[in-house]
């Protein structure tokens, strides 16, 4: 499949947007091309007045599986890597800014990056067989980036234990920590999002944009750069290089004592 059609927006009737992650194949992990393509489509959304109600969701079976590690080395470079995390903080600050209201459409499970993608939106509403984790202590790295959407999404305390932990999450404990809204069988899911889009168009444009203002403060451009570097001096570092390398190589990583 070509990289461009990684990504697919349709426009359809009364200014709803529907933004589909289309690499399935590789269960819609987020490499710097397809991070790239979503930030440029941020951006363009951020200035077509016509659209009004954009929707996130995925193609196949899996919502996101987060960062994709499968092209990184054993040694990533510091400056390569570095740059992949300041396009995740980009992507992440566009779309919890972004001047319309986002639902997410969880068609599947999500990981890392992925659950961030879902705690950047306004509205999320999940299939119930769905289930979200955060991976990266298991990675030898940590969450950096997306902490901040994620906090404010559950909580500081819940924040920690699924952090620490890496335990999947359920539909269920979920929609009962905040993380989505609503949790339905795959059959309604696309009947629920539209009921959910149907009720946010019921809202005037300047309206709906004034109340995102008032959810609270995201990272700053300095705040960003500095996670954005956590992140790479993480995934430099003696753990982050064998938790990178397990998951490659489909084992259990042998952490350095």
């Amino acid at each position: 499949m070509a990289q461009a059609q990684a990504l697919l927006v349709e426009k359809g009737a009364r200014g709803v947007c529907t933004l589909t992650l289309n690499r399935p194949e590789r269960r819609n992990a987020l490499d710097g091309l397809l991070t790239q393509r979503l930030i440029e489509e941020l951006r363009a959304l951020q200035r077509d007045r016509a659209v009004r109600v954009v929707i996130l969701t995925a193609a196949g079976s899996v919502f996101c599986g987060g960062a994709d590690l499968e092209g990184m080395g054993d040694n990533p470079r510091g400056r390569a890597i570095r740059g992949a995390a300041l396009l995740l903080a980009e992507l992440m600050h566009g779309l919890a800014c972004l001047d319309k209201p986002v639902i997410a459409r969880v068609n599947g499970s999500a990981y890392g990056g992925g659950v961030g993608l879902i705690a950047c939106c306004d509205i999320a509403v999940a299939q119930a067989s769905a289930s979200f984790v955060f991976s990266e202590a298991r990675l030898g790295i940590a969450p950096v980036v997306i902490a901040p959407y994620v906090i404010q999404a559950i909580g500081q305390r819940q924040a920690k234990r699924y952090f620490l932990s890496g335990e999947p999450i359920s539909s269920v404990e979920a929609e009962r920590i905040g993380l989505v809204h609503r949790v339905v069988e795959e059959a309604d899911l696309d009947e629920t999002v539209a009921q959910q889009a149907a009720y946010v168009l019921r809202g005037g444009t300047v309206a709906l944009r004034e109340c995102k203002t008032l959810a609270g403060q995201w990272p700053n451009e300095e705040q960003r750069a500095q996670a954005a570097a956590q992140l790479a001096k993480l995934c430099q570092g003696s753990e982050g290089r064998e938790g990178i390398a397990a998951f490659r190589e489909k084992r259990k990583p042998q952490w350095p004592a």
